[in-house]
């Protein structure tokens, strides 16, 4: 054929007009699509299917524009219509102010979609359409002692989703301040930084489980998904498994091979460890924190679930992970004892399953507590990272680890990347405070305590750190009236120091040190301890030249047993008043020669 016919066909049966109308009217629909239909919370397939149907449309309408001829007695055959005919049909210009209205409308929101592009953006970095939180399970058991295992089947799913790497997945630390069927869904998940929350309850008894789950998205509290699993106790793990792969499907989450088989892995064969690993996951949970009892809880059910399964892995990796947490904050006895067991737990876990998570935390976490190891602290981290890519716990120790080693700004990026992930863990946000605190960043330092007085109102602890950067900034009297109305027992050490500094920096020490010991934890309650505070205050007295209450003090002091506060197994003594160079300012005084002389045995 004549490429000069052929193009001149191709204008005789207006191909060209249908090609260009088509072009301008087919990019007005995507732009209507992709611009107005999210605006209606039209799913993202439809918007797909749209543009595919335009795409797919445009070499079908130019065939049929080829092979058929518009004409005053309707559509005909392009060979059915004679030249003659087709030159004297009168030209029809409405095509123009078609193509020039459906462009102009493109345009319009072509430019439209950029200018709001940034602001979309920044929602779309906010709450990611694949994010989650998982809320606490209400326990539908008749035994309320029960409430462990829903605990802990919630905590399990939450664990198995954050391996999920196309996923947002909230920790269980921030999640579980809030109620199981909480009415205000829309600001949680404000408040988490997640689209979607997943509710449920468990009710177990005897040897039969029952789990309910319901998928919500928050913004409009539509329910996505619902189910429940009628399961024997002993196959308790498959649910687990099922909820999350089903997750993942709704949300659309690209789930790949490894992640689908770490994820439907079965931990343990034998009931009665996995229901002593879900206890002593519970103690691992509470709201408390790391504390002696909560880690001797921990500790004890842990150490039954290996010994009942000595290849339960992740019973291995928590021990460790239990016993290194306990030795880096004395909440368990720091012997070389509870070292070696951390050691040897994390090394078993990683023996039994090279590749897991939890163990290659828990090793770090060996290294960073224990050892003080750091660059191997930092490699094992990296590792468990691969594999756990929601855990907050692995940004949140290396932000530690980059504390400790004086890299300020990267450890600041770890705690914004442990925060995205669990944005309400008040001791988080406390840490990421005090280290703004040490860099004198007091106006963030601030922000950050706030947050935490959201979550925990009234904290004291969290008011006497604020206090402590009022003191800092020379702003006493703001000091003041954050630390009047406080009232700390003997376990809030921090509120009583920074109460005790408060009246040494205005100059009245003495008399609030022995004051604040005497209600705190007063000798009739702790013949050990008590007099602890007693000793400070004799020793600030007798430095701030109030010679009466420090010689008091002492005297009250020689008179009985007790622990001191410098050398933990000895109490005052007069050869010690004779030696201590803080009591120089009392030598003179006779009173105080008298108390610094040795009594016959």
């Amino acid at each position: 054929m004549n490429p000069h016919n052929f193009f001149a066909e191709l204008k005789r049966r207006n191909v060209y007009k249908v090609a260009i109308s088509y072009a301008v009217v087919g990019w007005l629909g995507i732009q209507i699509a992709t611009q107005v239909f999210p605006f209606f919370e039209i799913p993202n397939w439809a918007i797909r299917l749209a543009v595919l149907a335009i795409v797919i449309g445009f070499p079908i309408a130019l065939v049929i524009a080829w092979a058929f001829e518009l004409t005053p007695e309707g559509l005909k055959r392009t060979e059915d219509v004679g030249l003659a005919v087709a030159r004297q049909q009168p030209r029809d210009r409405a095509w123009i102010f078609v193509v020039i209205i459906a462009g102009a409308m493109s345009v319009g929101l072509f430019f439209l979609g950029r200018i709001t592009a940034p602001s979309k953006q920044k929602g779309v970095n906010e709450v990611s359409p694949k994010s989650i939180a998982v809320l606490p399970f209400e326990n539908r058991s008749e035994e309320k002692a029960n409430a462990y295992f829903a605990e802990g089947i919630q905590d399990e799913i939450v664990t198995r989703l954050s391996k999920i790497a196309d996923l947002k997945v909230i920790s269980h630390t921030s999640t579980q301040h809030y109620k199981s069927a909480p009415g205000n869904l829309p600001e949680i998940a404000r408040q988490l930084g997640v689209a979607h929350i997943l509710e449920g309850s468990v009710q177990k008894s005897g040897g039969e489980v029952r789990v309910n789950v319901q998928l919500i998205k928050a913004a409009n509290d539509f329910h996505l998904w619902a189910d429940t699993f009628d399961r024997k106790l002993t196959d308790i793990f498959s649910v687990e498994s099922e909820v999350a792969k089903a997750i993942a499907e709704q949300l659309r989450a690209k789930l790949t091979g490894q992640e689908e088989e770490v994820i439907t892995a079965k931990p343990t064969d034998n009931p009665e460890a996995y229901d002593a690993y879900l206890r002593g996951l519970a103690y691992t949970l509470k709201p408390g924190g790391v504390t002696p009892a909560n880690s001797l809880g921990a500790q004890k059910y842990l150490r039954e679930a290996v010994r009942l399964d000595p290849k339960f892995a992740v019973a291995w990796a928590l021990l460790s992970y239990v016993d290194a947490l306990g030795y880096v904050t004395q909440s368990l006895q720091p012997t070389g004892a509870l070292r070696e067991e951390t050691r040897l737990a994390a090394e078993t876990a990683l023996t039994l399953q090279p590749n897991l998570g939890e163990a290659l935390m828990a090793k770090g976490y060996y290294y960073y507590g224990c050892l003080k190891d750091y660059d191997s602290a930092v490699r094992y981290f990296e590792q468990a990272c691969q594999v756990l890519p929601n855990g907050s716990r692995i940004p949140e120790s290396l932000a530690y680890v980059s504390r400790r080693r004086g890299q300020w700004d990267q450890s600041e990026s770890y705690f914004n990347e442990a925060e995205r992930l669990d944005p309400r863990n008040a001791n988080l946000l406390t840490q990421h405070a005090l280290s703004y605190a040490l860099l004198r960043r007091f106006p963030e330092a601030l922000r950050k305590l706030d947050q935490v007085l959201n979550i925990t109102p009234d904290d004291m602890d969290t008011i006497a750190i604020k206090a402590g950067i009022a003191q800092g900034e020379g702003d006493l009297a703001r000091a003041s009236a954050l630390l009047t109305p406080l009232h700390p027992a003997a376990d809030h050490t921090f509120a009583l120091e920074t109460q005790v500094y408060q009246a040494i920096l205005e100059r009245r020490p003495a008399q609030i040190i022995v004051r604040r010991a005497a209600v705190a934890n007063p000798i009739e309650k702790d013949a050990v301890y008590g007099p602890f505070s007693i000793e400070i205050g004799a020793r600030v007295a007798a430095r701030m030249e109030e010679p009466d209450r420090a010689i008091a003090a002492i005297g009250k002091l020689l008179s009985i047993p007790y622990r001191g506060p410098l050398v933990w197994v000895r109490p005052l003594t007069p050869a010690l008043l004779r030696l201590d160079p803080m009591f120089d300012p009392l030598r003179s005084d006779p009173r105080f020669q008298k108390l610094s002389e040795e009594r016959p045995k």
